[in-house]
């Protein structure tokens, strides 16, 4: 399908913006009225820059309050009309958006509002020019696509056809099935918007917090199934009003914009190309013979499949020599051991259980580089996979630049791509089990002295990025596009000077999980350690156990610091909780917090953190719990910004 995307959806001037979509690989624009109207240059020269950089103008966009309007006014629309196309034609742009009327002049008369636009369409038709029709979800008469199907029908001009918008017909949760069924030859454009789901205004929900898709809420996928079984083969376009997304670089937002329609592209050739597709269809052989048509017509993008995530293989954090040892010596205290060092690198290997934590310290190395602009902190998270290469290969071709390190003589060969916030993602192969990667790239210790015994530390439950606004929902896409993760729902956390939004996602055996932790204001913990941080930091590492009253007091007696909790915290959990009395005097005592859900409990609790940075979670799940406690995040923000004890 061709690609194209409004220039609406960008930060940064015309030529800017242009020079992004064009890198992102877009075949071609929607160019937006204020674009062009606020250029300082003339309609030739658009053209000529459009047509230097290898894109097309595919749509003009808008025209406004036209349809079923009294005839004084309806007279001088046409008047507008006409030098519209004059200027479409010095563009060299064929068709121009007309949405739905939102004037309280409009007349609530179908037969008025067709022949209306009949008369707009006679016009176009005698430039070759043709007009789409698209219902507003705020239109003051028409805001159904049904209902604007129902007048193009009637306006019957081969030159006058509808434009469908995923976000007006989603937003008004309208049944997208009917498309199916309206001609394909009459639907002209296609323009795709996700969001997340809100409940205000649809005027205020459009114009400030659209998405692309794979990064909200909207059934995306299902949209453009029922646009392609209609018979539709014109453009897949994105029209995306995002006040977060006009304030971040445009090359970034372009990739993320081509990204998703690669990620959705593939969700639905997924869905045409299965048997059980039919399923839930009311007439299986029609819809089968629609799918065949659609696979046939239309080439949507093919990547290599999601990879089969089995769990982190190990973290890797970027330190210097001092830091190194430091930070060593406080993973000795939470009872990993010193297990290896590397070959040939300033790397070791630290071990409890089956996690692996990796300290590099290599002069002239990514993992250097990324401590001189981070400090300590997460350089890799390596995920074990049956096929790392196909991993890499879906990574790649969803946009995400591939990293080969540099290999010692008999060291294993990591693939690795580089993440939106610049840290690594590596993938390790299954078949090396548990140990092999860690044999062949470290001289490991037999009976290494003067560590710590084991705390009970058994897996890593999860990692906490902590993100500035504007990556959030580039994370949310690259994690569901690259890794197959899906998200939960999005919470708002307070914290003493503010507040912090929280999503969490995981694949779907829960093997991995990542928990992301943004904040719009500036003066909360997690904004001031993103802001030191570049942008992107890793916030902390949850590492799970059987026994947490057990590992806490090992830890303890190593000499490990946590968080205090509010003594007020546990006289209102009893008031929330049904809890056992033994059971609460043990926590308290402890310093754990404590979740319930209907699935099952979760304690945890929280070292101090290093540098007023990274920390450790150190959490039990009982039965089935499935969340992060996040009803917890305030009593723990609140106590770090009281300070630690």
């Amino acid at each position: 399908m061709r690609r194209t995307i409004a220039t609406v959806s960008l930060s940064g001037t015309l030529p800017e913006k242009l020079e992004a979509i064009a890198a992102a690989r877009f075949d071609g624009i929607e160019l937006f009225e204020n674009d062009f109207v606020n250029y300082r240059g003339s309609a030739a020269q658009v053209r000529a820059m459009v047509a230097d950089l290898g894109l097309t103008i595919d749509l003009y966009q808008p025209f406004r309050d036209f349809e079923g309007m009294p005839e004084a006014q309806f007279q001088r629309s046409l008047d507008r009309a006409e030098r519209k196309f004059d200027l479409m034609q010095e563009l060299d742009v064929s068709m121009v958006l007309c949405c739905s009327n939102t004037s309280p002049l409009t007349i609530d008369d179908p037969e008025l509002a067709a022949a209306q636009l009949h008369e707009l369409a006679s016009r176009a038709a005698s430039r070759n020019l043709r007009i789409g029709f698209e219902a507003l979800a705020w239109g003051r008469k028409t805001n159904l696509y049904g209902q604007a199907w129902d007048i193009v029908r009637r306006a019957d001009h081969p030159h006058l056809g509808l434009i469908l918008d995923s976000f007006h017909t989603l937003s008004l949760k309208d049944d997208p099935t009917g498309i199916a069924d309206i001609p394909g030859h009459k639907i002209f454009f296609l323009q795709m918007a996700d969001a997340p789901l809100l409940s205000m205004d649809v005027l205020q929900w459009a114009r400030h917090y659209r998405s692309f898709p794979g990064q909200g809420q909207f059934d995306m996928a299902n949209f453009l199934e029922q646009v392609l079984l209609a018979g539709y083969t014109g453009p897949l376009s994105l029209e995306i009003f995002n006040d977060v997304f006009r304030e971040t670089p445009n090359r970034r937002i372009a990739v993320d914009a081509m990204r998703s329609l690669l990620y959705l592209e593939s969700q639905v050739r997924g869905s045409l190309e299965a048997p059980s597709a039919q399923d839930s269809k009311p007439d299986p052989t029609k819809y089968a013979e629609q799918r065949e048509r659609v696979l046939q017509r239309i080439e949507l993008y093919s990547p290599p499949p999601l990879p089969d995530i089995a769990g982190l293989s190990y973290i890797e954090f970027a330190a210097d020599e001092a830091s190194a040892e430091a930070f060593g010596k406080l993973l000795q205290r939470l009872g990993f051991r010193r297990a290896g060092k590397h070959r040939s690198k300033a790397v070791v290997l630290y071990r409890q259980g089956e996690i692996n934590l990796i300290v590099n310290a290599q002069p002239n190395s990514f993992a250097r580089a990324r401590f001189e602009t981070h400090g300590l902190s997460v350089c890799a998270l390596a995920v074990r996979t049956a096929d790392p290469e196909r991993a890499v290969g879906r990574a790649t071709a969803m946009h995400s630049k591939r990293y080969d390190g540099p290999v010692g003589p008999s060291e294993q060969h990591v693939p690795a791509i580089v993440s939106p916030g610049g840290s690594l993602v590596s993938f390790v192969s299954s078949d090396l089990g548990p140990n092999g990667l860690y044999e062949a790239d470290f001289v490991l210790d037999d009976a290494p002295e003067g560590t710590a015994p084991g705390a009970g530390l058994e897996q890593i439950d999860h990692v906490a990025l902590g993100l500035a606004v504007d990556q959030l929902d580039t994370w949310i896409l690259f994690s569901r596009a690259v890794l197959g993760l899906e998200p939960g729902e999005s919470l708002e956390l307070a914290d003493p000077f503010g507040l912090v939004r929280s999503r969490g996602l995981a694949n779907a055996d829960r093997s991995m999980r990542l928990v992301l932790n943004v904040s719009p204001g500036q003066r909360t913990r997690t904004a001031r350690t993103v802001a030191a941080g570049g942008g992107v930091t890793f916030h902390h590492i949850a590492l799970n156990c059987n026994d947490i009253f057990d590992t806490v007091a090992r830890m303890r007696t190593n000499g490990v610091r946590f968080v205090p909790i509010s003594e007020n915290y546990y006289d209102d959990l009893l008031t929330r909780v049904d809890l056992d009395q033994d059971l609460l005097t043990r926590m308290r005592s402890a310093g754990v917090l404590f979740d319930r859900s209907q699935a099952g409990d979760y304690f945890h609790i929280y070292t101090e953190s290093i540098d007023d940075g990274l920390f450790f979670e150190v959490v039990q799940r009982v039965n089935a719990y499935d969340g992060y406690g996040a009803t917890n995040a305030p009593a723990r923000m609140a106590s770090q910004a009281q300070g630690t004890a």
